[in-house]
């Protein structure tokens, strides 16, 4: 058993080894992941300051009257973290697509789970690495710091990860059993949910039919929970239980939709044709 778990990891850290030679060997890759979430922290900041009647001399922090500003830029890069992780999962596995190369990787003992393992280790560098920036660059522009949200940053950090692992393991799954003709869901299925997501106003905004919906998804919690820590009213540990739960269930399905595409695809001949 020790054999066998010793070789699967072996053959997770080849594949992230062949996507980190990718990405270090191309500065155009490197470039894009932190072109997107520092380009919406700028964007979104200015806007904060304007709405907030901000002159760019007060620190966002500094002031209660600019709170909700400071909350903005954090839900802008908290956000971010979703669609970094997702887009994460989905690129790496495009990838392959592109390069014709997931015939070849599965002529080799590479598991189907192995290959979601290395998905979800990618897309969780560069997620960190994405947005870190940005949120450091945020400090520098706007006098805002995320990090301010205390130890609860990384239990949001978390759960928006794990949630993007699930929505970029269903696109490729998607991707898998239909071809390239469903790359598009691999850039925007997050978006899909964004209007239910709370990430600029609270859940109680929505129409009282469409509450119950948002409250099912992991990301009402989260920027409902941020909101809470950002304004003084500590970490909402009901918020985070029924985030981790939300997503443990979204994970397990997302995988199972996986291993069925894979397992139909395998019997159609689908691995050696998806990227024609």
């Amino acid at each position: 058993m020790g054999a066998d778990l010793q070789a699967s990891i072996g053959r997770i850290s080849a594949l992230c080894l062949r996507h980190w030679y990718l990405l270090r060997k191309s500065w155009i890759r490197i470039g894009e992941l932190t072109y997107w979430p520092t380009m919406q922290m700028i964007m979104w900041g200015f806007l904060a300051k304007y709405l907030a009647g901000n002159s760019g001399a007060v620190p966002l922090s500094g002031s209660p009257l600019l709170q909700t500003a400071g909350l903005l830029i954090a839900g802008v890069l908290l956000w971010d973290v979703l669609f970094r992780s997702q887009i994460g999962v989905a690129l790496t596995f495009l990838e392959e697509l592109y390069s014709r190369n997931l015939g070849h990787l599965f002529v080799s003992p590479l598991r189907a789970w192995e290959l979601v393992a290395a998905m979800l280790v990618m897309s969780t560098g560069r997620t960190v690495f994405g947005v870190g920036i940005a949120a450091l660059l945020a400090m520098w522009l706007h006098d805002y710091s995320v990090f301010s949200l205390g130890l609860g940053l990384l239990a949001f950090f978390t759960q928006l990860l794990i949630l993007g692992w699930s929505f970029g393991i269903v696109a490729s799954a998607l991707v898998l059993r239909y071809g390239l003709a469903a790359e598009n869901f691999a850039w925007g299925f997050v978006f899909a949910i964004a209007p239910l997501a709370g990430i600029y106003y609270p859940i109680s905004v929505l129409p009282s039919w469409l509450q119950p919906v948002a409250w099912a998804l992991p990301t009402a919690h989260v920027f409902e929970g941020m909101r809470a820590a950002g304004t003084g009213g500590g970490f909402h540990w009901g918020h985070f239980w029924a985030a981790t739960g939300l997503n443990a269930l979204y994970l397990v399905i997302a995988s199972a939709i996986f291993l069925a595409a894979f397992r139909t695809a395998r019997r159609m001949g689908l691995l050696l044709q998806t990227g024609e």
